[in-house]
């Protein structure tokens, strides 16, 4: 098998149809397997998706949603693919894309990950799909949203094409196209992450395993995010901020002195209490 093509649904038969269907449009000259996770969906979703695509999908039907990272990693366990691709239930693969990241990597082996263009539906680029790997300085200037001109402040990596291809630090896990060698050196992702946080972390131990990391801008997936303005659901804004705070934990707070690391600390905190209240003020969706 060449690819594994890992996806995770949590009640949302609509979206995964599409995302899987979108996989099916095209024809490939390599082997593939799709594999989805159901994590523990309360509605019908589970079974409308085994109905559709009968035998052509491989279905893992969680007992719990213990999140994102958990339920990619059922699935990751099982992956016969030489790689494997985790993909969001909301995405849409254009044509040639998985194409034409399965040439690169089999031409590049010494390439442990690539991640492609992310659109947003407005078209708009996700910039979650090139950046760097958060530090306490790049982190400050984001989330207080102060412009810089400094490269190394530049986490969105913004000043970079959003077409070509090259080096970079973080892939987004809506979409990961990695090689299954270097996923069995660094280890399946981290569970200790409920859903967000886990594709950061994947990716600093896969550089820091000695892969290179690769953004594919020639190639383009549709990731259908909700919009920013709508109500979000309040264990989704803490879940945001408690990987802020697991990452740095896990990667820089040993390197970094006690008050560094309690300014960090109160002020993760401050900004989740910040944000759970600003969002009591919000429209639901």
């Amino acid at each position: 098998m060449d690819l594994s093509v890992v996806i995770v649904n949590y009640q949302t038969f609509e979206l995964t149809r599409n995302t899987i269907n979108s996989i099916f449009e095209y024809s490939y000259p390599f082997s593939y397997e799709i594999l989805v996770v159901d994590n523990a969906s309360s509605d019908d979703s589970l079974s409308k998706l085994q109905d559709y695509f009968k035998d052509k999908v491989t279905f893992i039907a969680s007992k719990e949603n213990n999140g994102f990272a958990a339920g990619n990693n059922q699935a990751l366990r099982v992956a016969k693919g030489r790689y494997v691709l985790l993909l969001n239930s909301d995405t849409i693969v254009w044509e040639n894309t998985l194409e034409n990241i399965y040439n690169y990597m089999e031409k590049h082996t010494d390439v442990g990950a690539s991640g492609c263009r992310v659109l947003l539906e407005n078209g708009d680029l996700d910039k979650a799909c090139k950046r760097s790997f958060p530090n306490v300085k790049n982190s400050f200037f984001r989330l207080f949203h102060i412009p810089t001109n400094s490269k190394d402040d530049n986490y969105n990596l913004d000043g970079l094409p959003d077409d070509e291809i090259y080096e970079i630090d973080c892939l987004t896990g809506a979409f990961m196209f990695m090689r299954a060698e270097a996923l069995n050196e660094a280890g399946l992702l981290d569970e200790t992450f409920f859903m967000y946080g886990e594709d950061i972390d994947l990716c600093y131990r896969i550089k820091k395993a000695g892969w290179k990391i690769i953004y594919y801008g020639e190639s383009k997936i549709t990731h259908l995010k909700g919009a920013s303005s709508k109500k979000q659901k309040n264990k989704l804004i803490y879940e945001f901020y408690r990987a802020m705070y697991i990452y740095y934990k896990k990667h820089h707070a040993d390197e970094s002195s006690f008050l560094v690391n309690i300014v960090v600390y109160i002020g993760i905190a401050v900004l989740c209490v910040l944000k759970l209240f600003l969002n009591l003020f919000k429209k639901k969706s």
